[in-house]
């Protein structure tokens, strides 16, 4: 009986024979893979056996027939077949995460068995035209996110799927109107993705017709007008989202007080004036608020103190008023990211914030806060990113010994405080274990460069433009072995600048390991940063009063994208090695007392974007070919024995004889390279190109 009743249990628990696929299906499977055009895994799998239940990605049920076909981000290229939309008993399509280009055949869309049809990510295109309603469509989820459709898009290819839970077509280039019967007959549908397309036009009210729907993204679109009343009747909204649109109106406090269920309110990026209402502190659910970039004003109510599940609060870039202390923060314990940078608050910065001990991100920059930093901040044992530059903070000494307990802190931006105060070097000093960004710009600081730098071990970035320091670069700046950007341009430091300097490891290599910001760090006129590895390496010491000659060691910065010595009292000869720098962008030399000629060396520069030597006392040609044929004149201002068939002072024929230039044999070598190197790293070297500029505005 034991042996009888062992053999009863492996019996049941044998896999049960895999059905044979029905021969009709295999050849509009097949079919399907004649398409594709990168496919050597998949065509192995598909071709080496004669039963396709048995196929890569391929699922059948009990009697052979094809009912879900799973084939995400393994590399296909090439297109649809309409031939899938043959399969009757198809349940599940999901081709995501591939390159698949082309249009999405209608057969799909028409298909009667269909409940989940998935191909985001990849390359599709064209646009849709109208179909003709079919009423059996079984359709739940379809997600068109994330490809290349254009064109207005039918109503009436929605029409008919009564079944419709999720919609997605983020991501996309399609124009026109939101179509105002997305919600026609449709008594299932939760979500609603639309955003990042080219929609115009108003806001449907007939939205507020979606009974069930919790999730309604539009963001990142062209949309107009106000926030329909009607829209506040889909009272089971959890998720409402029209960021970075031309939206205007103010928040209607009856209107928002429908949506109690609420957990997500972006509207940020928009035109909303007016005041938040009262009654936004009956959303107990809310645990996100993006209120930024409106023309919002008024002091904050009281009863966002109510709102106990916040998590993200963002009203940066309004108008703003008023004391912070008329929220008490306390409430808000589970708060990770408060930023209201760019209003116009006073007072400061109330007790009750650090009682919010779950923050990570903090900033209050571009505001009108005053008084000094209190010891409680470092009740906030996960803050990691704190931004309260561009106030009227005071004591600087005692700021900086408070905020250096705070292990966790990453990134420190304080600068456009403090004004005239000295530059504390402390005789015992230890914290900031883990600070990767120092920025103490604009704070007309006097002193030195205080030794207390030196221990910021984990130092990236370092700014220190717009200040009164003095004194000469210390020896220890080597030791900073993680730094590698540095400005501390527009103060008064003298001496010779140190070889020291040229042993900056990460100036030497490009390796890194990027970190990536809770908060955007923001540039000039609209680029932001998002990681670390946005930011262009760079040596900032312009508007200082350096002398001594520019050292030829700087030619093992090979990282290096960005170098400005301008405005300084350096002379002697420009070093041939800066001609080993070839990841240079920017090299700006200008009103020092440099001599000798221009190096042709830097016509190695091959991605060299702005060049100024003006204002030296350099002489001879200016070299041609190459990147100097791309300069303007203003380059090379200043320097009155500089000799160009362009310049006042034209080149004798003994100068021309000496002129550096580029042979058309090297010229069209290095072309070649330009070329073959723009195929592999082109992308990333225009964004780099982009970032680059004089001031990061952080904070």
């Amino acid at each position: 009986m034991p042996l009888l009743g062992v053999a009863l249990l492996l019996f049941l628990f044998l896999p049960s024979p895999v059905s044979s696929c029905k021969e009709e299906e295999k050849t509009f499977l097949l079919r399907f893979l004649d398409g594709i055009s990168q496919a050597s895994g998949l065509r192995t799998s598909w071709q080496n056996d004669t039963n396709c239940c048995l196929w890569e990605g391929v699922i059948c049920n009990m009697d052979g027939t094809v009912m879900d076909i799973t084939l995400v981000s393994i590399g296909l290229d090439g297109h649809i077949s309409p031939s899938i939309g043959n399969l009757t008993g198809l349940l599940r399509l999901n081709l995501s995460g591939n390159s698949l280009s082309g249009a999405l055949p209608p057969e799909l869309l028409h298909s009667s068995s269909i409940v989940s049809l998935d191909v985001s990510f990849n390359k599709l295109n064209g646009e849709f035209h109208e179909l003709l309603s079919a009423p059996d469509r079984k359709m739940k989820v379809f997600d068109i996110s994330s490809n290349l459709f254009t064109g207005y898009f039918p109503s009436t290819t929605l029409e008919g799927m009564k079944n419709l839970a999720a919609l997605n077509m983020s991501n996309n280039s399609f124009t026109g109107k939101i179509p105002s019967t997305v919600c026609v007959d449709k008594p299932f549908l939760v979500m609603i993705d639309l955003s990042y397309n080219q929609f115009q036009g108003s806001i449907p009210p007939e939205l507020g017709n979606c009974s069930v729907l919790k999730v309604l993204k539009a963001g990142h679109n062209q949309l107009i007008g106000n926030l329909p009343a009607e829209l506040f009747n889909a009272t089971s909204l959890e998720h409402l989202s029209f960021p970075n649109n031309h939206l205007q109106g103010t928040l209607d406090p009856e209107h928002v007080v429908k949506l109690s269920k609420l957990v997500i309110l972006d509207l940020g990026g928009n035109g909303l004036n007016g005041k938040i209402p009262d009654s936004i502190g009956q959303l107990k659910w809310l645990e996100e608020l993006h209120l930024d970039y409106n023309n919002m004003s008024g002091e904050l109510p009281s009863a966002l103190s109510n709102c106990s599940n916040l998590t993200t609060f963002i009203l940066k870039g309004n108008n703003f008023q008023g004391k912070l202390t008329n929220v008490n923060f306390s409430t808000l314990s589970n708060l990770n990211v408060l930023d209201f940078r760019s209003n116009r608050f006073i007072g400061s910065v109330p007790e009750s914030l650090y009682s919010c001990s779950n923050l990570i991100a903090l900033r209050l920059s571009y505001n009108n806060l005053h008084g000094q930093i209190s010891s409680r901040i470092n009740n906030l044992k996960s803050l990691k990113l704190l931004a309260l530059s561009h106030n009227n903070f005071t004591n600087i000494t005692n700021t900086l010994q408070i905020l250096s307990s705070s292990t966790n802190l990453t990134l420190l931006i304080i600068g456009d405080n403090f004004k005239h105060e000295i530059m504390p070097d402390y005789d015992i000093f230890y914290g900031f274990k883990n600070l990767m960004g120092l920025s103490l710009n604009g704070c007309s600081l006097y002193g030195n460069l205080p030794k207390w730098l030196s221990k910021l071990k984990n130092l990236r970035a370092l700014l220190l433009y717009d200040n009164q320091l003095s004194g000469p670069i210390p020896a220890w700046i080597n030791s900073l072995n993680f730094l590698f950007y540095l400005d501390i341009s527009n103060n008064s430091l003298t001496g010779d600048i140190p070889t020291t300097l040229m042993e900056l490891p990460m100036l030497e290599s490009a390796i890194s390991d990027p970190i990536i910001f809770k908060l955007p760090l923001y540039m000039p006129p609209f680029l932001q940063y998002r990681a670390t590895s946005g930011f262009p390496r760079m040596l900032n010491l312009g508007y200082n009063k350096f002398t001594g000659v520019i050292p030829s060691e700087i030619g093992q910065l090979k990282a290096l994208l960005k170098l400005n010595l301008s405005f300084n009292n350096l002379y002697g000869e420009i070093p041939q090695s800066i001609g080993n720098l070839t990841n240079l962008q920017v090299l700006d030399l200008s009103y020092n007392n440099l001599t000798g000629a221009i190096p042709s060396t830097l016509d190695m520069l091959h991605f060299l974007s702005e060049l100024n030597i003006s204002n030296n006392d350099l002489e001879g040609p200016i070299p041609t070919g190459g990147q100097f044929n791309t300069f303007p004149d203003s380059t090379f201002a200043g320097n009155p024995k500089l000799c160009s068939p362009t310049l006042v002072h034209h080149c004798s024929s003994a100068d021309a004889a000496l002129a550096p230039s580029t042979s058309a044999e090297h010229y069209i070598d290095k072309v070649i390279f330009v070329i073959a190197f723009g195929m592999f790293f082109g992308v990333g070297v225009l964004y780099d190109q982009m970032v680059l500029s004089r001031y990061i505005y952080f904070g």
